[in-house]
């Protein structure tokens, strides 16, 4: 298979998240417009993964038995279809289901991708491997709300809405030019011995240590990039904020998160992986709660640019602590698990967002969210794995002591 693999991952990333990116906030546009309030706009954030909480697991299980790259193309065609259909759709019912499944389509390319990072990475390369594949997601958070931005606006509130997430429909379909052998084939094995193969029980991969830990931190840090996402918009409606501006905003957090993405290798050498969770969700934290000061425009731009900053750290370092964590013959459940956490966070944390913008105002779920990622950064002391800050040559004897080294054949 070609050593562009990781590269075409991630531009077929991008665009898939890009999509995603640029239908999320005109979903929250064209809500509005359709008359929702708060709490229906965080209902179908949350529904958006409703439908990703029950089927991860079992995806999950189906990848670690099979082959990944089919749940890709998938997705697309998910994703794609529940951006036209929100277009279309004329009520906050028919909004919400769409943006469910455009949710399950996320899933399904997510899942495959990570898993397809796992296999075929080595273990001293996970941490650079999932840096370097969550740019995609970075680049796409990047690009789709200034896309969104730059199309919603005018008296047509809704019509612009629609307008985006149709372009957004079409934005998704050109992951398909990077999704061709994707992944390498898998060395031939009877039926027999797949059948065969045990299956390590849920319960038992969530009770191995750095897992429960990995799954929260994630969760945390995906609900703070979720609610960001969906309610600056909210935010910018009662203070006046255009939507072009928003989207800037927002790509602006984006643009910060990449830049800590491609720097992430020297920052691991030189703090190690926990102290590098632990301070990032920290910050983090302060950092959402001051989104819930009336500040100006500029000032919300500097906090969301340092904000971005640090939320790039917790997602690529949370999924090389779950794979390095969990069994080898569960990987791709252990992924999918932490990706349970992360739509439950989703569920939960708009819905809860939506009753707490109702009652004490639309800054109070930036609150919540720094509750949250304090949380996340007492789980970064006790956890993030330390085997980064072994010096070379000790790190070199631990691999080979373990059966892998950089020249085995990977995973």
């Amino acid at each position: 298979m070609s050593r562009t693999w990781l590269l075409r991952l991630v531009i077929a990333f991008s665009f898939a998240q890009g999509a995603v990116s640029m239908a999320r906030p005109a979903v929250s546009y064209r809500a509005l417009a359709l008359g929702a309030d708060e709490r229906a706009v965080g209902v179908i954030a949350g529904v958006y993964a409703l439908l990703p909480l029950f089927a991860a697991v079992p995806l999950g299980r189906r990848t670690d038995h099979g082959r990944c790259a089919p749940l890709l193309p998938a997705g697309v065609v998910l994703i794609a279809g529940g951006c036209a259909l929100s277009g279309a759709a004329n009520s906050l019912v028919w909004m919400a289901a769409w943006s469910g499944v455009m949710g399950l389509g996320h899933l399904c390319f997510v899942i495959g991708a990570q898993s397809i990072v796992a296999r075929q990475s080595a273990p001293d390369d996970q941490d650079r491997n999932f840096g370097h594949f969550t740019i995609g997601a970075s680049l796409g958070q990047l690009v789709g709300p200034v896309a969104a931005g730059a199309v919603i606006g005018g008296d047509d509130m809704a019509g612009t809405s629609a307008l985006a997430l149709l372009i957004s429909a079409g934005v998704c379909a050109f992951a398909f030019t990077s999704l061709w052998r994707i992944e390498s084939r898998p060395a031939p094995t009877s039926s027999a011995s797949k059948d065969s193969a045990p299956r390590i029980p849920v319960h038992r991969i969530l009770r191995t240590r750095g897992v429960p830990g990995g799954i929260f931190i994630s969760l945390a840090v995906l609900s703070a990039t979720d609610i960001l996402t969906a309610y600056l918009p909210v935010i910018g409606e009662h203070r006046g904020i255009a939507p072009s501006v928003v989207g800037v905003l927002l790509s602006l957090r984006a643009g910060a998160t990449i830049a800590c993405r491609l720097i992430m290798t020297p920052l691991i050498d030189w703090l190690g992986r926990a102290l590098l969770i632990t301070s990032t969700c920290l910050l983090a934290a302060l950092l959402c709660a001051a989104i819930a000061l009336p500040v100006p425009v500029w000032a919300l731009a500097a906090i969301l640019v340092v904000l971005g900053f640090c939320l790039g750290v917790g997602q690529p370092l949370s999924m090389t602590t779950v794979v390095q964590a969990a069994p080898a013959e569960a990987r791709s459940t252990a992924l999918a698990l932490r990706l349970t956490g992360n739509r439950l966070g989703q569920v939960a944390a708009p819905a809860s967002a939506g009753l707490i913008a109702g009652v004490a105002g639309t800054a109070a779920p930036f609150v919540m969210l720094g509750v949250l990622l304090l949380v996340a950064s007492g789980l970064g002391v006790r956890g993030g794995g330390e085997r980064a800050r072994l010096p070379g040559a000790v790190a070199g004897r631990v691999r080979v002591r373990r059966g892998w080294s950089r020249s085995s054949p990977r995973p």
